[in-house]
């Protein structure tokens, strides 16, 4: 399948229908998702453990990983054993090296090979290869993003973001594991991508969030790898109190919204920060990870960001509806509003880019 978007929003079409669906266009994602950016977490991660694994993108690339702290370090590792490979490390803890379970071979926490049983008699032991590979990591303040594949800076992916919100105190911020959740959507990580991008949504499907946003003022702007949506509050809501210098100084914003290619979304509301991580699992079928940090607790029951379970489920109840629309023999590509769909057009045009 080609996907062919006129850089014209006014005669382009949308991607077709079968990108949202086929098993065939799916299986092709990985290498898309490998030479991508992700977000893991923040430093709080690793606040009162040296040691935190995961898998990245479960479901689709499937790699495991360790971040572990010395000192101040900190480092992203494979969590493979470098011997028969066994997983190393199951949970976040405390430890002084890092044990497999399987034989006993044993690493330092900055992955390089301590120990190995019963190994006397083997050539050329150790070596590199017996140490953990290190995954390329990367941060912004206090976020850690990791990446598979690197070919390119994190900066050129976060540069549009942290022009906007590089006077927030982001290592203020503190993460929320009971503010935080999961959900398990029946759509196409796509079609969430697709409804996040645009605002037009916002009158028809999020009645209580379209009366704290100026519907009219509401802006949208793609640049490179990222897409900003900014709302506007009406004037009896709750705003951000930009810097004098702010580009929009002056202006009643309610909320920043970044999507960084291909399945990030960082959303900065006056009480913080809520971040959703897209994570293809089949072709029909997306887990979304909210990570919650807040900044003002005071805030957090107050203006746009005030009630986003409500807004997920709403937009969790319209994509899966598109979803069924979308594998119908009567759909196929549907066209662009130039002024509420800026967003989806510069996605899909990097879809268009990246996606081979």
């Amino acid at each position: 399948m080609k996907i062919e978007i006129d850089k014209d929003i006014r005669v382009a079409k949308t991607i077709p229908s079968k990108f949202y669906h086929s098993r065939k266009v799916f299986s092709r994602l990985k290498d898309l998702f490998n030479k991508s950016w992700q977000l893991v977490g923040n430093t709080d991660l690793l606040e009162s453990n040296n040691v935190c694994p995961d898998i990245l993108l479960e479901g689709l690339l499937n790699e495991p990983y360790i971040l572990t702290k010395k000192g101040k370090e900190i480092r992203c590792l494979s969590n493979v054993c470098t011997h028969r490979g066994n997983i190393v490390c199951e949970e976040a803890c405390k430890t002084k090296n890092l044990v497999c379970g399987y034989h006993g071979r044993q690493f330092k926490i900055d992955g390089k090979m301590k120990f190995m049983p019963e190994f006397e008699n083997v050539k050329d032991f150790p070596g590199e290869r017996d140490n953990l590979p290190e995954i390329e990591m990367e941060m912004w303040r206090n976020m850690i993003f990791i990446i598979n594949d690197k070919r390119c800076d994190l900066s050129e992916l976060t540069g549009p973001m942290v022009e906007r919100m590089d006077w927030v105190p982001l290592n203020e911020f503190k993460y929320k594991p009971g503010l935080s959740r999961s959900y398990e959507i029946k759509a196409n990580w796509a079609l969430y991508c697709d409804n996040y991008l645009e605002g037009f949504h916002i009158p028809y499907v999020h009645k209580d969030l379209n009366k704290e946003l100026e519907y009219d003022e509401y802006y949208t702007e793609g640049m490179d790898n990222t897409v900003l949506q900014i709302g506007i509050a009406k004037d009896d809501e709750v705003t951000f109190d930009l810097p004098d210098d702010h580009q929009d100084y002056g202006k009643n914003v309610a909320a920043y919204y970044f999507f960084l290619f291909p399945n990030m979304m960082f959303n900065f509301y006056p009480w913080g920060l809520s971040v959703n991580i897209v994570k293809p699992i089949t072709p029909t079928k997306t887990k979304i990870q909210y990570l919650t940090y807040v900044w003002k607790e005071e805030l957090m029951e107050k203006g746009a960001g005030s009630n986003l379970d409500k807004v997920e489920l709403e937009d969790e109840e319209i994509v899966e509806a598109v979803q069924k629309g979308v594998k119908s023999r009567a759909y196929d590509r549907g066209r662009y509003s130039p002024k509420r769909e800026i967003g989806v057009h510069h996605f899909h045009l990097l879809l268009q880019k990246y996606y081979k």
